[in-house]
């Protein structure tokens, strides 16, 4: 991948993190993905790609903990997104 590639990756996860459909997860992942997506590496983008690839409720219930996540699911940038404080006051 080249730099210029990787950047468009990034813009794109973002982007995509912030426009999901419904307003709780473009708060949730639009926050983390500002924060995080910026300095994670190729491995971590095309795990964070494959989070966004699941549907919106289930990613809500796993990430809120109304329901364990799944093995193919867990990893160390899942448990960031789980203690990612999206609600700033």
């Amino acid at each position: 991948m080249t730099l210029e590639s990787i950047e468009n990756t990034r813009k794109r996860l973002i982007f995509r993190s912030d426009h999901r459909g419904t307003k709780e997860m473009d708060l949730l992942l639009g926050s983390f993905a500002k924060k995080y997506v910026p300095d994670m590496s190729i491995e971590e983008l095309a795990q964070f790609e494959e989070l966004l690839n699941e549907n919106d409720p289930n990613l809500y219930n796993w990430i809120t903990g109304q329901e364990p996540e799944p093995d193919a699911i867990k990893s160390p940038l899942f448990v960031t997104l789980k203690n990612h404080k999206y609600a700033q006051g």
